[in-house]
Protein backbone atom coordinates (compact mmCIF):
# COMPACT_ATOMS: atom_id res chain seq x y z
CA UNK A 1 0.00 0.00 0.00
CA UNK A 2 1.26 3.36 -1.30
CA UNK A 3 1.72 5.95 1.61
CA UNK A 4 -1.02 8.43 1.81
CA UNK A 5 0.28 12.01 1.33
CA UNK A 6 -2.28 14.87 2.81
CA UNK A 7 -1.75 18.65 2.17
CA UNK A 8 -2.81 21.31 4.01
CA UNK A 9 -2.13 25.13 2.34
CA UNK A 10 -1.09 28.50 3.67
CA UNK A 11 0.20 27.55 6.81
CA UNK A 12 2.93 29.38 8.72
CA UNK A 13 5.93 27.47 10.31
CA UNK A 14 6.57 29.05 14.23
CA UNK A 15 6.83 33.01 14.06
CA UNK A 16 8.03 32.70 10.37
CA UNK A 17 5.87 35.46 8.22
CA UNK A 18 6.40 33.42 5.27
CA UNK A 19 3.36 31.23 4.48
CA UNK A 20 3.88 27.81 2.78
CA UNK A 21 2.43 23.78 2.21
CA UNK A 22 2.51 21.18 5.03
CA UNK A 23 2.17 17.85 3.94
CA UNK A 24 1.78 14.85 6.58
CA UNK A 25 2.74 10.93 5.22
CA UNK A 26 2.95 8.05 7.57
CA UNK A 27 6.71 8.35 7.53
CA UNK A 28 6.34 11.69 9.23
CA UNK A 29 5.73 14.97 7.65
CA UNK A 30 7.15 18.32 6.29
CA UNK A 31 7.11 22.19 5.51
CA UNK A 32 7.95 24.10 2.78
CA UNK A 33 8.08 27.64 2.20
CA UNK A 34 6.05 29.04 -0.62
CA UNK A 35 8.82 31.37 -1.52
CA UNK A 36 12.07 30.79 -1.06
CA UNK A 37 13.92 27.67 -0.07
CA UNK A 38 12.98 27.06 3.40
CA UNK A 39 12.30 23.41 4.29
CA UNK A 40 11.02 21.35 7.77
CA UNK A 41 11.05 18.10 7.96
CA UNK A 42 10.01 15.88 11.39
CA UNK A 43 10.13 11.98 11.18
CA UNK A 44 7.26 10.01 12.93
CA UNK A 45 9.94 8.46 15.35
CA UNK A 46 10.29 11.72 16.52
CA UNK A 47 6.70 12.66 17.65
CA UNK A 48 5.86 12.17 20.90
CA UNK A 49 2.26 14.79 21.81
CA UNK A 50 0.33 16.64 19.49
CA UNK A 51 -2.28 19.42 20.13
CA UNK A 52 -5.07 21.88 18.68
CA UNK A 53 -5.58 24.95 20.20
CA UNK A 54 -6.89 29.02 19.21
CA UNK A 55 -4.22 31.12 17.79
CA UNK A 56 -3.85 34.35 17.14
CA UNK A 57 -3.62 33.39 13.43
CA UNK A 58 -6.52 31.19 13.48
CA UNK A 59 -5.99 27.66 14.70
CA UNK A 60 -2.37 25.94 15.61
CA UNK A 61 -1.36 22.98 15.61
CA UNK A 62 1.48 22.11 18.23
CA UNK A 63 3.71 19.33 17.98
CA UNK A 64 5.53 18.14 20.68
CA UNK A 65 8.66 15.95 19.96
CA UNK A 66 10.46 13.25 21.83
CA UNK A 67 13.91 15.71 22.87
CA UNK A 68 11.56 18.29 24.66
CA UNK A 69 11.55 20.74 21.58
CA UNK A 70 7.83 22.50 20.74
CA UNK A 71 7.19 22.66 16.66
CA UNK A 72 4.05 25.00 15.94
CA UNK A 73 2.48 25.37 12.75
CA UNK A 74 -0.26 28.19 12.75
CA UNK A 75 -3.36 29.05 10.09
CA UNK A 76 -5.38 26.04 10.45
CA UNK A 77 -9.44 26.73 9.62
CA UNK A 78 -11.73 25.71 12.23
CA UNK A 79 -13.15 22.66 10.25
CA UNK A 80 -9.55 21.59 9.19
CA UNK A 81 -9.80 19.78 13.06
CA UNK A 82 -11.90 16.39 12.49
CA UNK A 83 -9.70 15.69 9.02
CA UNK A 84 -6.40 16.38 11.46
CA UNK A 85 -7.46 14.46 13.55
CA UNK A 86 -8.26 10.86 11.65
CA UNK A 87 -4.71 11.62 9.85
CA UNK A 88 -2.96 11.91 13.37
CA UNK A 89 -4.52 8.88 14.35
CA UNK A 90 -3.81 7.33 11.44
CA UNK A 91 -0.57 7.77 10.70
CA UNK A 92 0.92 8.15 13.96
CA UNK A 93 -1.45 6.67 16.45
CA UNK A 94 -1.48 9.62 18.58
CA UNK A 95 -4.27 11.53 19.54
CA UNK A 96 -4.52 15.46 19.04
CA UNK A 97 -5.62 16.90 22.24
CA UNK A 98 -7.83 20.24 22.22
CA UNK A 99 -6.53 22.95 25.07
CA UNK A 100 -8.50 25.96 26.30
CA UNK A 101 -6.90 29.16 26.74
CA UNK A 102 -8.57 31.61 29.48
CA UNK A 103 -10.44 34.64 27.74
CA UNK A 104 -11.02 36.71 30.64
CA UNK A 105 -8.71 39.47 29.87
CA UNK A 106 -7.07 39.48 33.29
CA UNK A 107 -3.84 40.46 33.82
CA UNK A 108 -3.19 38.39 37.18
CA UNK A 109 -1.72 35.09 36.97
CA UNK A 110 1.02 33.17 37.24
CA UNK A 111 4.06 32.47 35.35
CA UNK A 112 5.82 29.35 34.63
CA UNK A 113 8.47 28.61 32.29
CA UNK A 114 7.72 24.97 29.91
CA UNK A 115 9.28 23.65 26.94
CA UNK A 116 11.49 27.07 25.86
CA UNK A 117 8.12 29.06 26.74
CA UNK A 118 7.49 31.74 29.30
CA UNK A 119 3.47 30.84 30.14
CA UNK A 120 0.90 32.85 31.86
CA UNK A 121 -1.74 31.59 32.97
CA UNK A 122 -5.00 32.87 34.55
CA UNK A 123 -7.23 29.88 36.85
CA UNK A 124 -5.23 26.84 35.47
CA UNK A 125 -5.34 28.01 31.62
CA UNK A 126 -2.79 29.46 29.56
CA UNK A 127 -3.56 33.33 28.33
CA UNK A 128 -0.43 33.61 26.43
CA UNK A 129 3.32 32.49 26.46
CA UNK A 130 6.36 34.33 25.18
CA UNK A 131 9.43 32.29 23.30
CA UNK A 132 12.48 32.70 25.45
CA UNK A 133 14.48 32.44 22.06
CA UNK A 134 12.59 35.83 21.29
CA UNK A 135 13.87 37.36 24.35
CA UNK A 136 16.86 39.47 24.02
CA UNK A 137 17.53 41.56 27.24
CA UNK A 138 15.98 42.09 30.96
CA UNK A 139 15.65 44.24 33.45
CA UNK A 140 14.14 45.02 36.88
CA UNK A 141 13.71 47.97 38.99
CA UNK A 142 11.94 47.25 42.63
CA UNK A 143 8.93 45.14 41.67
CA UNK A 144 8.41 45.61 38.51
CA UNK A 145 10.68 43.21 35.31
CA UNK A 146 10.89 44.19 32.45
CA UNK A 147 11.55 41.83 29.33
CA UNK A 148 12.93 43.29 25.78
CA UNK A 149 11.94 40.80 22.86
CA UNK A 150 13.03 40.83 19.07
CA UNK A 151 16.04 38.86 20.28
CA UNK A 152 19.57 38.86 18.91
CA UNK A 153 20.81 35.54 18.08
CA UNK A 154 24.55 34.99 16.48
CA UNK A 155 24.94 35.37 13.22
CA UNK A 156 22.04 37.76 12.90
CA UNK A 157 19.23 35.07 12.62
CA UNK A 158 16.73 36.62 14.69
CA UNK A 159 17.75 40.42 13.79
CA UNK A 160 17.33 38.96 10.10
CA UNK A 161 14.07 37.36 10.63
CA UNK A 162 12.59 41.32 12.56
CA UNK A 163 13.84 42.33 9.22
CA UNK A 164 11.47 40.12 7.44
CA UNK A 165 7.79 40.93 9.56
CA UNK A 166 5.65 43.20 8.61
CA UNK A 167 3.64 45.43 10.77
CA UNK A 168 3.32 46.09 14.51
CA UNK A 169 5.69 44.15 16.36
CA UNK A 170 5.32 43.91 20.62
CA UNK A 171 8.63 44.60 21.81
CA UNK A 172 8.64 44.82 25.56
CA UNK A 173 6.48 43.05 28.61
CA UNK A 174 6.26 44.02 32.32
CA UNK A 175 5.30 42.24 34.94
CA UNK A 176 4.71 43.49 38.48
CA UNK A 177 5.56 41.06 41.20
CA UNK A 178 5.22 42.04 44.62
CA UNK A 179 6.38 40.20 47.67
CA UNK A 180 9.34 37.88 48.65
CA UNK A 181 10.47 34.14 48.18
CA UNK A 182 12.65 31.99 50.72
CA UNK A 183 16.16 31.16 49.12
CA UNK A 184 16.69 27.47 48.55
CA UNK A 185 18.72 25.82 51.40
CA UNK A 186 18.95 29.48 53.35
CA UNK A 187 16.45 30.94 56.03
CA UNK A 188 16.90 34.49 54.11
CA UNK A 189 14.12 35.83 51.87
CA UNK A 190 14.55 37.65 48.70
CA UNK A 191 12.21 40.39 46.39
CA UNK A 192 10.22 37.49 44.44
CA UNK A 193 10.65 39.60 41.38
CA UNK A 194 14.50 39.58 41.79
CA UNK A 195 13.98 35.57 42.00
CA UNK A 196 11.93 36.16 38.73
CA UNK A 197 14.35 38.06 36.95
CA UNK A 198 17.25 35.73 37.44
CA UNK A 199 14.84 32.86 36.35
CA UNK A 200 14.06 34.71 32.86
CA UNK A 201 18.02 35.46 32.37
CA UNK A 202 18.89 31.56 33.30
CA UNK A 203 15.88 30.29 30.84
CA UNK A 204 16.68 32.64 27.99
CA UNK A 205 20.14 32.79 28.07
CA UNK A 206 20.72 36.20 28.56
CA UNK A 207 22.77 35.71 31.93
CA UNK A 208 26.41 33.85 31.73
CA UNK A 209 27.84 32.85 28.46
CA UNK A 210 29.24 29.39 28.50
CA UNK A 211 32.67 29.12 30.63
CA UNK A 212 35.54 29.83 27.97
CA UNK A 213 33.87 31.95 25.31
CA UNK A 214 34.20 35.22 26.03
CA UNK A 215 37.27 37.23 24.53
CA UNK A 216 38.01 39.83 27.60
CA UNK A 217 35.97 41.21 30.50
CA UNK A 218 36.52 45.53 31.74
CA UNK A 219 34.90 45.62 35.19
CA UNK A 220 33.61 48.44 36.59
CA UNK A 221 34.01 51.15 33.57
CA UNK A 222 31.85 54.41 34.26
CA UNK A 223 29.24 55.17 31.97
CA UNK A 224 27.62 58.68 31.61
CA UNK A 225 24.60 57.52 29.74
CA UNK A 226 22.97 55.49 31.21
CA UNK A 227 24.60 56.51 34.02
CA UNK A 228 26.19 53.86 36.32
CA UNK A 229 28.96 51.21 35.94
CA UNK A 230 29.04 47.97 34.24
CA UNK A 231 31.21 45.60 33.10
CA UNK A 232 31.77 44.91 29.39
CA UNK A 233 31.94 41.08 28.13
CA UNK A 234 32.86 41.11 24.74
CA UNK A 235 32.26 37.82 22.92
CA UNK A 236 32.72 37.09 19.27
CA UNK A 237 29.35 38.21 18.05
CA UNK A 238 28.17 40.17 21.11
CA UNK A 239 28.66 41.88 24.17
CA UNK A 240 27.05 42.25 27.63
CA UNK A 241 26.57 44.69 29.48
CA UNK A 242 26.03 44.17 33.38
CA UNK A 243 25.31 46.55 36.32
CA UNK A 244 23.48 45.90 39.31
CA UNK A 245 20.15 45.80 37.83
CA UNK A 246 20.40 45.39 34.27
CA UNK A 247 21.59 42.51 31.60
CA UNK A 248 21.66 44.04 28.14
CA UNK A 249 22.78 41.16 25.49
CA UNK A 250 24.04 43.44 22.39
CA UNK A 251 24.57 41.92 19.28
CA UNK A 252 27.67 44.10 17.46
CA UNK A 253 25.43 44.38 13.99
CA UNK A 254 23.73 46.42 16.22
CA UNK A 255 26.44 48.85 16.39
CA UNK A 256 26.12 51.38 14.13
CA UNK A 257 28.28 54.12 15.34
CA UNK A 258 31.96 54.68 16.96
CA UNK A 259 33.14 57.52 18.57
CA UNK A 260 36.86 57.98 20.35
CA UNK A 261 37.07 61.70 21.84
CA UNK A 262 39.09 63.66 24.20
CA UNK A 263 37.12 65.43 27.25
CA UNK A 264 38.50 69.22 27.18
CA UNK A 265 39.60 68.62 30.52
CA UNK A 266 43.18 66.90 29.38
CA UNK A 267 41.92 64.10 32.05
CA UNK A 268 39.48 61.72 30.53
CA UNK A 269 38.60 60.45 27.11
CA UNK A 270 35.01 59.85 25.84
CA UNK A 271 33.96 56.52 24.14
CA UNK A 272 30.97 56.57 21.97
CA UNK A 273 28.80 53.57 20.86
CA UNK A 274 25.58 54.53 18.63
CA UNK A 275 22.98 51.87 18.45
CA UNK A 276 20.14 50.92 16.18
CA UNK A 277 17.91 49.77 17.70
CA UNK A 278 18.31 51.77 20.86
CA UNK A 279 18.69 50.34 24.53
CA UNK A 280 15.70 50.69 26.82
CA UNK A 281 15.61 51.53 30.35
CA UNK A 282 11.56 51.05 31.24
CA UNK A 283 10.11 54.03 29.10
CA UNK A 284 13.87 55.48 28.01
CA UNK A 285 15.48 54.97 24.82
CA UNK A 286 19.43 55.33 24.93
CA UNK A 287 20.57 55.49 21.23
CA UNK A 288 24.26 56.07 22.10
CA UNK A 289 26.14 54.75 25.32
CA UNK A 290 28.84 56.92 26.58
CA UNK A 291 31.85 55.66 28.28
CA UNK A 292 34.17 57.64 30.31
CA UNK A 293 38.02 56.76 30.77
CA UNK A 294 41.27 58.16 32.62
CA UNK A 295 43.10 59.30 30.07
CA UNK A 296 46.40 58.23 31.85
CA UNK A 297 44.65 54.99 32.99
CA UNK A 298 46.25 52.12 31.73
CA UNK A 299 45.23 47.75 31.35
CA UNK A 300 47.41 44.61 31.39
CA UNK A 301 45.03 42.25 28.72
CA UNK A 302 45.64 38.89 27.36
CA UNK A 303 42.78 37.89 24.29
CA UNK A 304 40.72 34.40 25.15
CA UNK A 305 41.54 33.74 21.40
CA UNK A 306 44.00 31.94 19.52
CA UNK A 307 47.24 33.70 17.54
CA UNK A 308 45.65 31.67 14.16
CA UNK A 309 41.99 32.94 14.58
CA UNK A 310 43.38 36.75 14.96
CA UNK A 311 45.49 36.10 11.68
CA UNK A 312 42.84 34.49 9.72
CA UNK A 313 39.46 36.00 11.20
CA UNK A 314 40.53 39.56 12.26
CA UNK A 315 43.19 39.44 9.52
CA UNK A 316 45.57 41.07 12.20
CA UNK A 317 43.84 43.47 13.64
CA UNK A 318 44.06 42.17 17.12
CA UNK A 319 47.10 41.24 19.25
CA UNK A 320 46.96 38.61 21.57
CA UNK A 321 48.10 40.57 24.46
CA UNK A 322 47.95 44.18 25.19
CA UNK A 323 49.94 46.35 27.61
CA UNK A 324 48.45 50.53 27.30
CA UNK A 325 45.89 52.93 28.17
CA UNK A 326 42.27 51.27 28.72
CA UNK A 327 40.45 53.73 26.17
CA UNK A 328 43.29 52.59 23.30
CA UNK A 329 42.10 48.83 24.17
CA UNK A 330 38.60 49.50 24.38
CA UNK A 331 38.48 51.46 21.10
CA UNK A 332 40.41 48.22 19.28
CA UNK A 333 38.72 45.98 20.15
CA UNK A 334 35.07 47.62 19.14
CA UNK A 335 36.68 48.13 15.95
CA UNK A 336 37.95 45.05 15.13
CA UNK A 337 34.74 43.06 16.39
CA UNK A 338 32.01 45.22 15.11
CA UNK A 339 33.70 46.34 11.56
CA UNK A 340 32.72 50.25 11.79
CA UNK A 341 35.41 52.88 11.61
CA UNK A 342 36.66 54.56 14.94
CA UNK A 343 35.81 58.43 14.64
CA UNK A 344 38.27 60.42 15.96
CA UNK A 345 38.15 64.85 16.26
CA UNK A 346 39.19 66.67 13.27
CA UNK A 347 42.36 68.83 12.91
CA UNK A 348 40.30 71.60 11.12
CA UNK A 349 38.33 72.38 14.14
CA UNK A 350 40.44 73.50 17.41
CA UNK A 351 38.71 75.86 20.49
CA UNK A 352 40.13 79.33 21.41
CA UNK A 353 42.10 76.37 24.37
CA UNK A 354 43.20 74.60 21.79
CA UNK A 355 40.58 72.07 22.70
CA UNK A 356 38.26 69.31 20.03
CA UNK A 357 35.28 70.84 21.97
CA UNK A 358 33.35 73.67 23.37
CA UNK A 359 31.51 73.93 26.22
CA UNK A 360 27.96 74.55 26.49
CA UNK A 361 24.26 73.76 27.51
CA UNK A 362 21.14 72.38 26.05
CA UNK A 363 18.76 73.38 27.86
CA UNK A 364 19.26 72.88 31.26
CA UNK A 365 21.48 70.03 30.45
CA UNK A 366 25.75 71.33 30.35
CA UNK A 367 27.86 69.26 28.54
CA UNK A 368 30.00 69.62 25.30
CA UNK A 369 29.96 70.09 21.80
CA UNK A 370 32.13 67.87 19.17
CA UNK A 371 32.44 69.86 15.61
CA UNK A 372 33.51 66.31 13.69
CA UNK A 373 33.87 65.84 10.01
CA UNK A 374 30.67 64.76 9.09
CA UNK A 375 28.75 65.72 12.21
CA UNK A 376 28.45 67.25 15.39
CA UNK A 377 28.11 65.41 18.86
CA UNK A 378 26.48 67.10 22.03
CA UNK A 379 27.22 64.74 25.08
CA UNK A 380 26.92 63.45 27.44
CA UNK A 381 23.14 64.23 28.31
CA UNK A 382 21.10 63.76 26.24
CA UNK A 383 23.65 62.52 23.60
CA UNK A 384 22.69 64.06 20.28
CA UNK A 385 23.65 63.73 16.95
CA UNK A 386 23.71 66.03 14.12
CA UNK A 387 24.86 65.14 10.47
CA UNK A 388 26.07 68.25 8.28
CA UNK A 389 24.13 67.09 5.36
CA UNK A 390 20.54 67.68 7.56
CA UNK A 391 21.79 71.16 8.78
CA UNK A 392 19.62 73.78 7.02
CA UNK A 393 21.49 76.58 8.50
CA UNK A 394 23.09 77.58 12.06
CA UNK A 395 21.97 81.09 13.77
CA UNK A 396 23.77 83.12 15.98
CA UNK A 397 22.61 84.94 18.69
CA UNK A 398 23.58 87.74 21.21
CA UNK A 399 27.32 88.30 19.01
CA UNK A 400 26.51 91.81 18.10
CA UNK A 401 27.97 95.20 19.40
CA UNK A 402 26.13 97.50 21.64
CA UNK A 403 25.35 96.27 24.91
CA UNK A 404 25.13 92.35 23.72
CA UNK A 405 29.41 92.97 23.36
CA UNK A 406 29.46 92.96 26.93
CA UNK A 407 27.67 89.25 27.68
CA UNK A 408 30.59 86.58 27.76
CA UNK A 409 28.67 83.84 26.14
CA UNK A 410 26.32 83.65 23.05
CA UNK A 411 23.56 81.19 21.59
CA UNK A 412 24.07 78.78 18.69
CA UNK A 413 21.01 77.17 16.91
CA UNK A 414 20.97 74.37 14.19
CA UNK A 415 17.90 74.72 12.23
CA UNK A 416 17.49 71.48 10.50
CA UNK A 417 15.44 70.72 7.19
CA UNK A 418 13.27 68.39 9.17
CA UNK A 419 12.30 71.64 10.67
CA UNK A 420 13.14 70.04 14.15
CA UNK A 421 16.02 73.12 15.41
CA UNK A 422 18.49 71.74 18.22
CA UNK A 423 20.00 75.34 20.10
CA UNK A 424 22.93 75.57 22.51
CA UNK A 425 23.36 78.24 25.44
CA UNK A 426 26.14 79.85 27.26
CA UNK A 427 28.83 79.22 24.56
CA UNK A 428 32.12 81.12 25.43
CA UNK A 429 32.22 84.08 23.23
CA UNK A 430 36.02 83.58 22.69
CA UNK A 431 34.77 80.40 20.79
CA UNK A 432 32.88 82.63 17.82
CA UNK A 433 35.17 83.26 15.63
CA UNK A 434 37.07 79.42 15.15
CA UNK A 435 33.75 77.75 15.62
CA UNK A 436 32.02 80.35 12.56
CA UNK A 437 35.43 78.70 10.47
CA UNK A 438 34.75 75.46 10.95
CA UNK A 439 30.79 75.96 9.78
CA UNK A 440 32.21 78.59 6.50
CA UNK A 441 34.90 75.70 5.52
CA UNK A 442 32.10 72.89 5.86
CA UNK A 443 29.93 75.21 3.31
CA UNK A 444 27.43 75.03 6.15
CA UNK A 445 24.97 78.24 5.84
CA UNK A 446 25.32 81.17 8.61
CA UNK A 447 23.31 84.19 10.40
CA UNK A 448 24.05 85.87 13.07
CA UNK A 449 20.30 87.93 14.92
CA UNK A 450 20.19 90.21 17.97
CA UNK A 451 18.03 88.37 20.92
CA UNK A 452 14.69 90.55 20.87
CA UNK A 453 15.29 91.76 24.50
CA UNK A 454 18.52 92.44 23.80
CA UNK A 455 17.91 94.77 21.43
CA UNK A 456 14.99 97.00 23.22
CA UNK A 457 17.53 97.10 26.13
CA UNK A 458 20.53 98.70 23.85
CA UNK A 459 17.45 101.01 22.58
CA UNK A 460 16.44 102.31 26.11
CA UNK A 461 19.67 103.12 27.67
CA UNK A 462 21.40 103.93 24.16
CA UNK A 463 20.47 107.72 25.24
CA UNK A 464 23.32 109.19 27.69
CA UNK A 465 21.03 110.71 30.85
CA UNK A 466 22.18 111.82 34.25
CA UNK A 467 21.29 110.64 37.53
CA UNK A 468 19.61 113.01 38.37
CA UNK A 469 17.22 112.89 35.21
CA UNK A 470 17.26 108.96 35.64
CA UNK A 471 15.41 109.37 39.07
CA UNK A 472 13.15 111.98 38.20
CA UNK A 473 11.96 109.61 35.25
CA UNK A 474 11.94 106.71 37.82
CA UNK A 475 9.95 108.53 40.35
CA UNK A 476 7.72 110.37 37.72
CA UNK A 477 6.80 106.74 36.64
CA UNK A 478 5.71 105.89 40.22
CA UNK A 479 3.53 108.36 40.83
CA UNK A 480 1.77 107.78 37.30
CA UNK A 481 1.78 104.07 38.13
CA UNK A 482 0.02 105.12 41.72
CA UNK A 483 -0.90 108.25 42.01
CA UNK A 484 -1.96 109.37 38.55
CA UNK A 485 -5.14 110.18 37.67
CA UNK A 486 -8.23 107.92 37.27
CA UNK A 487 -10.50 107.01 34.23
CA UNK A 488 -12.28 110.33 34.16
CA UNK A 489 -9.05 112.18 34.29
CA UNK A 490 -9.54 113.12 37.31
CA UNK A 491 -7.34 113.46 40.11
CA UNK A 492 -7.93 111.20 43.34
CA UNK A 493 -6.06 112.75 46.64
CA UNK A 494 -6.32 110.86 49.83
CA UNK A 495 -8.66 112.55 52.01
CA UNK A 496 -6.52 112.38 55.19
CA UNK A 497 -3.50 113.38 53.50
CA UNK A 498 -2.82 117.29 53.88
CA UNK A 499 0.50 117.99 51.80
CA UNK A 500 1.29 121.50 53.09
CA UNK A 501 1.09 121.13 56.81
CA UNK A 502 3.04 118.07 56.86
CA UNK A 503 5.77 119.70 55.16
CA UNK A 504 5.38 122.57 57.39
CA UNK A 505 6.45 120.62 60.44
CA UNK A 506 8.87 118.22 58.91
CA UNK A 507 11.21 121.27 58.04
CA UNK A 508 10.56 123.17 61.30
CA UNK A 509 11.68 119.92 63.24
CA UNK A 510 14.39 119.58 60.93
CA UNK A 511 15.51 122.76 61.45
CA UNK A 512 15.73 122.69 65.04
CA UNK A 513 17.82 119.71 65.54
CA UNK A 514 20.20 121.15 63.18
CA UNK A 515 20.75 124.52 65.36
CA UNK A 516 21.01 122.11 68.61
CA UNK A 517 24.15 120.18 67.90
CA UNK A 518 24.95 119.15 71.30
CA UNK A 519 21.17 117.43 72.14
CA UNK A 520 21.11 113.85 73.17
CA UNK A 521 19.22 110.83 72.81
CA UNK A 522 16.72 112.01 75.03
CA UNK A 523 16.17 115.53 74.40
CA UNK A 524 15.75 114.45 70.62
CA UNK A 525 12.59 111.73 72.37
CA UNK A 526 10.89 115.15 73.89
CA UNK A 527 10.92 116.93 70.74
CA UNK A 528 8.99 113.89 69.19
CA UNK A 529 6.24 113.81 72.02
CA UNK A 530 5.89 117.97 71.26
CA UNK A 531 5.14 117.38 67.67
CA UNK A 532 1.86 116.61 68.21
CA UNK A 533 1.19 119.38 70.42
CA UNK A 534 2.36 121.83 68.16
CA UNK A 535 0.44 120.34 64.98
CA UNK A 536 -2.53 120.64 67.81
CA UNK A 537 -2.27 124.00 68.25
CA UNK A 538 -1.69 125.35 64.64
Amino acid sequence: MSDIVNQFDDIYLGLAPELGLLRLAQSGLGWKARKGTGIFTVRDADLKRTTWLRAARNFQLRIQLRDGRIVKFDGFQRDDFEKLKDIIKANYGLQLETKELSVKGWNWGETDFSNGNLVFSVQNKDMLEVPLNEVSNTSITKHEVMIELGGQENEGGAAQRDKNRKGDQLVEMRFYVPGTKAQEGEGEEESAANVFYNLIKNEADIGDAAPGDGIVLFSEILCLTPRGRYDIDMFPTFLRLRGKTTDYKIAYTSIIKLFLLPKPDDVHVLFVIGLDPPLRQGQTRYPFLVFQFVQEEETDVTLNMDEETIATKYEGKLEKKYETRTYEVVSTLFKALTGRRVTIPPEIFKSYHKQSAIKCSMKANEGVLYPLDKSFLFIPKPPTFIPHSEIGSVTFSRVGGGAASASRTFDLKFNMKSGVDYSFSSINREEYANLNEFLQNKKIKTKSVEDETTGRYVEMVGESDSEEDTGKRKRKSAVQDYGGDDEEGESSPDEDFVADDSESDVAEEFDENVSDSGSNASDASDNDEEKPAKKAKK
